[in-house]
């Protein structure tokens, strides 16, 4: 078996590459003058370092293919999903600000915070969440009882966070809902279901490629890991509810009744 360090070419590669892409969109970015839809590079940019890197190790095992189909299958998913949100919503507010925090604080223009604060910044970030399945392809291997265990509880990632989404699609698209908060269906038992089936995924997917081997287990923790912390504390569900608070008068009541992340019963008001 390969020691770790054997795949760090290939892994050169990979961050080079998806450097290029982000170069490439931050161009798209400053032309339409709008940085929103980096929201679905994320997920599609880990399908292309996992299809890479099925390539250029000309892995063929069923553990390399087994991680290639669901880092897509969510990817692919969650892409789509948010390219169109993205397109029928236009800018985000979020990143709105991001851009005008910088030109009042530092003076930036438009382009240098699109380079320095979303595309540069995602790139290495977005690697090293998908290091599990970069790794656990390259090394390969059997699909033994661990990657079926990976591989369940991922699908079950996938499937918690698409009917999250799409429980909150439909909420949305009714005028009679503006302003209201979304408490019924998953989002009854985690304010967060479709962050939550993210983080299911991926640990999944490192379980898959803990598979492969322990070395691969250790090197790739951090892909999980640092996905948690960003679902959690940083950009994620506690960036989100600190607007919501603002915009929802409902929104205490509802974070008093529901669990923030692991899907719980309601607790009694």
């Amino acid at each position: 078996m390969s020691p770790v360090t054997d795949a760090i070419p290939l892994l050169l590669h990979n961050l080079a590459l998806i450097f290029g892409v982000m170069i490439v969109l931050w161009g798209v970015a400053v032309a339409i003058k709008d940085v929103s839809f980096i929201d679905a590079v994320w997920p599609m940019g880990m399908v292309l370092l996992a299809a890479a890197t099925f390539w250029l190790s000309n892995a063929a095992s069923p553990a390399a293919a087994l991680l290639l189909g669901l880092t897509a299958l969510w990817g692919v998913r969650l892409g789509l999903h948010l390219f169109i949100r993205w397109r029928r919503n236009g800018v985000d507010p979020r990143y709105a600000k991001i851009i005008a925090s910088a030109k009042e604080k530092k003076g930036w223009s438009f382009a240098k915070t699109a380079l320095l604060q979303v595309f540069l910044l995602q790139g290495p970030l977005l690697f090293m969440v998908c290091l599990p399945a970069q790794l656990g392809i390259w090394r390969g291997g059997e699909a033994n009882a661990l990657a079926l265990l990976g591989a369940l509880i991922a699908l079950i990632g996938i499937g918690f966070e698409t009917i999250g989404d799409w429980q909150l699609e439909q909420f949305r698209a009714k005028p009679e809902n503006k302003g209201k908060v979304l408490n019924t269906g998953l989002w009854r038992y985690t304010r967060h279901p479709n962050y939550f089936g993210d983080a299911c995924t991926w640990w999944g997917i490192w379980l898959v490629a803990f598979s492969t081997g322990w070395d691969i287990a250790l090197a790739s923790l951090i892909g999980p890991l640092f996905l948690n912390f960003t679902l959690v504390k940083w950009s994620g569900a506690a960036m989100l509810e600190r607007g919501l608070k603002k915009t929802r008068p409902e929104y205490a009541d509802y974070i008093a009744r529901t669990s923030s992340f692991f899907p719980m019963p309601p607790r009694r008001g």
